[in-house]
């Protein structure tokens, strides 16, 4: 093991003048592991790197690699953008090791910049897909090569190991890929924009960390080249490829959801190193149409699986929801982009909400089976398919979901906090430690909480803060009630900034906060236009979506015919210390019986006095599917 030094996270901006926050150095906070986020932080650094770790060579991605420098046979296997998986692996273990110091990598980082370095080219390019298999090809199909794509996470993977772990020797790599592309695509070269926008926030970051100014004006002219139709006509349509309209006019979250939001965490990044008031505009809209029209109630962003893309405004199945693991990914990273420069809570909520519930549940209890996809209805007799199965699955032939949880995991500390001239602010509310910026006082501020297992905050100062220096603590959206004590005195009337609590402490005496938030389990309906889930109830507490799974059910029926009572008590159930607790709903049985697939009104209604009634059994959605495959749903239909 090794001593962290300090070092950036994964966006560390230079123009401050344009931040109404800005991160704090990501090796000044440390998630407890015992806490709810660190102990997914520690069941990612113990199960899920590892496991990518070997799926890398199980997968053929490395062998893709090996085969160009003649050090592995046979053909190219998986997809085009397999390399990819190869430097998001290599991100989350730069970002490991600049959390705990580890050095249980340091041998397969060794032999994979070796064979890095012997597959890239002399003028620095390097993706194994078209040096092995179309040489003569080079950017001839930026439309679906990906190889800009897989040059921007060669790039993030070589920053977070120059941050994490302190190694130039990535980085010179990963800056030759990228000096190639300035020459190529650069005002000396050729226009042209990748189908799959990445490469944007990987050259602002690279920026960031070489301050070499051609790397931000690249991601500037690919911004504004988008839209000018340069990808050429394709099945899909432009709109898959966010190129159907400029950057500042297209203020509509559409097409490929991934590509989407990857692309605002660019434009945003462009926005941030040198300003324009029309991009920031746009990606306003942007947050708006995605947030407030296309967003599922789990954070998940995606409705249609032909394309993976977001459908129109309001159309949120619940079974249908193809919602990728990768978007409520992206979505988390660009909105921490926007909560930098706009602040304000509601860029946190939708962090938070994504990352409890969509993201969590993409990745099973032991670290090491993920969904692709995550729906929220299962019905009974789904046919699987491999991007949407019944269960969790080890790998997929498209592996881009399981590395990517390891490298938001690995980094997850980073989104915890953030600073102001005279404030610290608490984002997600998780155990944790955080020390005092310069400016803003000494010592180090620990967060004590099982939260969002209960509402209970606990907030203790070791050390002093400036004079006039004050700290905020995230109230979040859904918490209608809460209350707050500091050094044990209860606040009537607390100072509350843009969805924060704020606590200004004195610089000659330590400081003691309590928050509490009311959570009691609640139900919530979908706005009227959502049709797909039109009379149903969903239930959660705190910021936990529950769902009702077919195995906490035996001899009960289907939970497909399952009707919420409405004003019943929900009851809670607490799990063990730290864990989520189950609820209790008041429910009864509509069996469907041979009513026939239709019938005339009310003949085909069912009086529910007459049905049978039950105690249904709910859990966070985020642990479905660690038993056996069976019938799941969030929406429940309403007596």
């Amino acid at each position: 093991m090794r001593t962290p030094s300090p070092h950036s996270g994964p966006v560390a901006p230079r123009a401050a003048e344009r931040l109404a926050q800005q991160p704090l150095p990501a090796s000044s906070i440390r998630l407890d592991p015992d806490g709810h986020l660190g102990a997914w932080q520690r069941l990612n650094a113990a199960a899920t790197i590892p496991h990518c770790v070997e799926m890398l060579e199980d997968s053929g991605a490395l062998d893709n690699l090996r085969r160009v420098v003649g050090r592995a046979d046979g053909p190219h296997v998986g997809y085009n953008f397999a390399d990819s998986d190869v430097y998001k692996v290599l991100e989350a273990i730069g970002w490991e090791i600049g959390r705990t110091g580890t050095a249980e990598w340091d041998g397969f980082l060794d032999a994979t910049l070796e064979l890095l370095a012997a597959v890239q080219d002399a003028d620095g390019y390097l993706n194994s897909w078209v040096q092995g298999t179309r040489p003569d090809e080079r950017f001839s199909d930026l439309r679906w090569s990906h190889e800009l794509y897989c040059t921007g996470h060669l790039v993030q993977a070589a920053i977070a190991l120059h941050r994490g772990a302190g190694r130039t020797d990535f980085l010179d790599l990963a800056r030759r890929a990228a000096d190639l592309l300035v020459r190529r695509f650069g005002p000396d070269g050729q226009i042209g924009v990748c189908g799959h926008p990445e490469i944007e926030t990987a050259l602002v970051e690279l920026y960031r960390t070489t301050a070499h100014d051609p790397y931000l004006d690249l991601a500037r002219r690919m911004v504004d080249a988008r839209g000018q139709g340069l990808l050429g006509p394709d099945r899909l349509g432009p709109h898959y490829f966010q190129d159907h309209a400029p950057v500042r006019a297209s203020r509509e979250a559409t097409g490929h959801a991934v590509r989407q939001v990857y692309l605002n965490a660019g434009v945003t990044d462009v926005y941030t190193e040198q300003g324009d008031p029309s991009l920031l505009g746009a990606m306003r809209d942007q947050w708006a149409s995605a947030h407030e029209q296309k967003m599922h109630l789990t954070g998940a962003l995606g409705s249609r699986h032909f394309d993976e893309s977001f459908g129109d405004p309001y159309e949120l199945p619940p079974d249908r929801a193809y919602a990728e693991t990768c978007a409520a990914i992206g979505d988390v990273m660009w909105g921490h982009r926007m909560l930098l420069v706009e602040g304000g809570s509601r860029h946190a909520d939708a962090m938070e909400r994504a990352l409890l519930n969509a993201i969590a549940a993409a990745v099973g209890e032991d670290g090491r089976a993920f969904f692709y996809s995550n729906p929220l209805h299962l019905r009974a007799g789904h046919r699987e398919e491999e991007n949407a199965p019944s269960r969790r699955t080890p790998w997929y032939a498209c592996a881009c979901c399981p590395p990517n949880i390891a490298r938001l995991v690995a980094s997850l500390h980073a989104y915890v906090s953030t600073r102001d001239e005279d404030t610290l602010y608490v984002h997600l509310l998780t155990a944790a430690e955080i020390d005092l910026p310069p400016g803003l006082g000494q010592g180090t501020l620990r967060v004590t909480t099982d939260y969002p297992a209960s509402g209970v905050v606990h907030v203790e100062l070791d050390g002093r803060l400036a004079d006039g220096a004050a700290i905020a603590l995230r109230t979040p959206g859904w918490a209608t009630q809460w209350s707050l004590a500091v050094d044990g005195i209860e606040v009537g009337e607390p100072e509350v900034r843009d969805g924060y609590v704020v606590v200004r402490g004195s610089a000659s005496a330590r400081l003691r906060v309590d928050l509490e938030l009311a959570m009691e389990p609640r139900l919530v309906a979908a706005h009227p236009r959502v049709d797909a889930v039109r009379g149903t109830r969903a239930v959660l507490r705190g910021p936990v979506v529950y769902c009702v799974e077919q195995a906490d059910h035996p001899g009960q029926g289907s939970i497909e015919d399952l009707v919420l009572l409405p004003g019943a008590e929900i009851g809670v159930t607490p799990g063990a210390p730290g864990s989520l607790p189950t609820l209790r709903l008041a429910a009864v049985t509509r069996p469907a019986g041979d009513a026939g697939l239709y019938a005339t009104a009310p003949a085909g209604e069912r009086d529910v006095a007459a049905c049978e009634w039950v105690e249904a059994t709910a859990i966070p959605y985020a642990r479905w599917g660690n038993r056996e495959p069976g019938p799941m749903r969030v929406w429940l239909p309403l007596a």
